[in-house]
């Protein structure tokens, strides 16, 4: 186990000093009104994120996140159990959740602002949008592969449709359901980030807005910069949890 933990260490440290380097290479051939260098960029986000207007924008982007983030996972999951265990709805509606999908999401957020307005219900609209799709695919396809056995077993014992979601299809299925969660992490997150770059007066896509539009180079590699440490963390995480269930089965 020490080993292994070392050479993912090693692994992690070849690969930051990897894109460190890239990033001086890409600054040396760019220049300073198209990126910051590594070094600047680093102590600036320190600055920032000692200041209390930052937090407030952070603490603002995580909240819609967190929100929408539990919607998506909610509805999806509840979605995906419905048409995965009714095996004709999900005939009937799979293709209408595929053809959604497909849909630009942008394209929607003028009805989500008329439904919602500015402020935090639109970017959690936004964001949940994004991620409700693909957890209920995967739900969805991690329903259907379940064992018929374990359903006939279940039927046999008389389980109510909740009983049978909750101890047989959620444990039998829950290493694809947790690929789907995954994958409906980064979609929401995305999704919240959009929803704050295109109307709102706070968060972490709302301040990278206002960087772009005022040309603060330094702002907008330091926001990029938090943004990459705190998508990149929680996916590894959610990586290893995903591996290590699937590696069980």
């Amino acid at each position: 186990m020490s080993a292994r933990l070392l050479r993912g260490a090693r692994n992690t440290a070849v690969l930051i000093a990897g894109l460190l380097a890239g990033w001086q290479l890409l600054y040396a051939f760019a220049g300073p009104a198209a990126l910051a260098p590594p070094l600047a960029t680093l102590r600036y986000t320190a600055g920032l994120l000692a200041t209390e207007a930052f937090r407030m924008h952070l603490s603002e982007t995580m909240r819609a996140f967190a929100a929408a983030l539990a919607i998506a996972a909610a509805s999806g999951l509840a979605i995906g159990f419905w048409l995965g265990f009714q095996r004709f709805a999900g005939e009937v509606c799979e293709p209408m959740l595929v053809a959604l999908y497909s849909i630009p999401k942008i394209t929607l957020y003028p009805l989500l602002l008329l439904a919602f307005g500015l402020g935090m219900p639109a970017k959690i609209a936004f964001g949940a949008l994004h991620g409700i799709i693909p957890v209920a695919l995967f739900t969805i396809n991690a329903v259907r592969n379940v064992r018929p056995i374990l359903i006939k077993t279940g039927r046999v014992h008389r389980l109510t449709p909740v009983e049978m979601v909750w101890r047989v299809l959620f444990p039998a299925a829950l290493p694809e359901i947790f690929t789907g969660l995954r994958v409906g992490f980064s979609l929401t997150l995305i999704g919240t980030l959009l929803g704050e770059m295109f109307a709102a007066q706070r968060g972490l896509g709302y301040l990278l807005m206002t960087a772009i539009g005022l040309h603060n180079v330094e702002l907008i590699m330091a926001v990029t910069v938090i943004l990459f440490v705190l998508a990149g963390a929680a996916s590894s995480v959610l990586l290893a949890v995903d591996h290590r269930l699937h590696a069980r089965v």
